[in-house]
């Protein structure tokens, strides 16, 4: 017979539910960027612009990797953000057989948009918070940040603990 689950203490599950509904009011907020105007690009798109600006130019597989996407899903959003100007795509410089993608001065400034819109709307969010209350929450978000990191790239995915999973 399975042993049952061993009860979280409270303050993890409190602390899981928080985490949960942090994260899914980040999801309505982007999901409503996304869907209030037309021509506005989803996440996923400005994902994949977010890595070409930080890596430079990349073949579409590894954009794919980067982003965490599949390469067919990338290379059909690749070609609506070429279709767009976000992005140009054209032979490799070393290898004449690789088609790799950039971003386009148009892209830059799209992500330096969308960028100003999220700091201003963090800001207003967070004007009520106090200094300290940042801090800690910082230094929180930052312990979290690398006690997961370290968990994901040590152990093999299973199912564990799931205080705060529905994420």
């Amino acid at each position: 017979m399975a042993a049952a689950p061993a009860k979280s203490p409270p303050r993890l599950d409190e602390l899981g539910l928080a985490f949960r509904r942090v994260y899914r009011a980040l999801n309505r907020i982007r999901g409503r960027d996304t869907h209030l105007h037309g021509t506005e690009l989803s996440h996923a798109q400005f994902q994949l612009l977010i890595e070409l600006e930080e890596r430079g130019e990349l073949p579409a597989g590894e954009l794919a990797a980067a982003a965490q996407l599949a390469p067919g899903t990338v290379t059909q959003m690749l070609d609506a953000l070429a279709e767009s100007g976000h992005v140009e795509r054209l032979r490799s410089d070393t290898d004449r057989r690789v088609v790799v993608s950039r971003l386009t001065p148009g892209g830059r400034r799209q992500i330096e948009a969308k960028r100003a819109a999220w700091r201003e709307r963090w800001e207003r969010t967070l004007e009520g918070v106090s200094e300290r209350e940042l801090r800690a929450a910082t230094n929180v978000l930052e312990r979290l940040a690398a006690m997961f990191e370290e968990q994901a790239g040590n152990s093999p995915c299973r199912p564990g603990p799931q205080a705060g999973s529905e994420a």
